[in-house]
């Protein structure tokens, strides 16, 4: 059963009393440069940590960099390179809603190297 509560949240299930937690919300980067010297690389490390650490218990899942993409069209046709605006890593976090996610993630350093985010709402369907 699919349903919207008073927040306007999508609530999955036939739950009595309907939504009971904070959502999962995907954090997908796009672009953003690679440090190129070790010192550099420790800089951006450190700032990572820093974002994760602030973060505390909303993180679900830290995520990775992506490597490689390929893209599937929906004619079956694959190209390499992951598209127009390739994913260049993920993370996962609970929030209270799509404001407080948008908060949270505005802090990500992906942004101060010239990537940006796309926040998503997640839901569990099975």
């Amino acid at each position: 059963m699919i349903s919207v509560d008073r927040q306007g949240q999508t609530v999955m299930g036939g739950s009595e009393g309907g939504w009971t937690g904070m959502a999962n919300y995907l954090l997908a980067f796009h672009g953003g440069a690679i440090a190129e010297t070790e010192a550099e690389q420790a800089r951006v490390m450190e700032a990572w940590g820093a974002w994760y650490t602030g973060l505390g218990d909303a993180v679900v899942d830290p995520g990775n960099p992506i490597g490689q993409a390929m893209s599937i069209a929906s004619d079956g046709s694959v190209s390499a390179g992951g598209g127009a605006n390739p994913v260049s890593g993920y993370t996962i976090i609970k929030a209270n809603d799509m404001d407080d996610a948008v908060k949270l993630a505005s802090g990500c350093p992906v942004l101060a190297s010239g990537g940006s985010i796309e926040v998503g709402e997640t839901f569990n369907v099975m």
